[in-house]
């Protein structure tokens, strides 16, 4: 029993630390843009990228 000393504070600090770095995720807008991501691979560009030895 005496372990609940030990494992209710660790666990009040891990919800703490887990719920600032979610509320620093949401404050810089790391949450924003979910679909962009998923649609930017469809609009690649399909032309060739030239080397510097290609271009003289």
């Amino acid at each position: 029993m005496e372990i609940l000393w030990l494992l209710i504070p660790l666990s009040i600090l891990l919800v703490a630390l887990i719920g600032g770095a979610f509320w620093w995720s949401v404050k810089s807008g790391q949450l924003d843009d979910l679909d962009s991501p998923a649609y930017r691979i469809l609009a690649d560009d399909d032309t060739p990228y030239e080397s510097e030895d290609q271009r003289h």
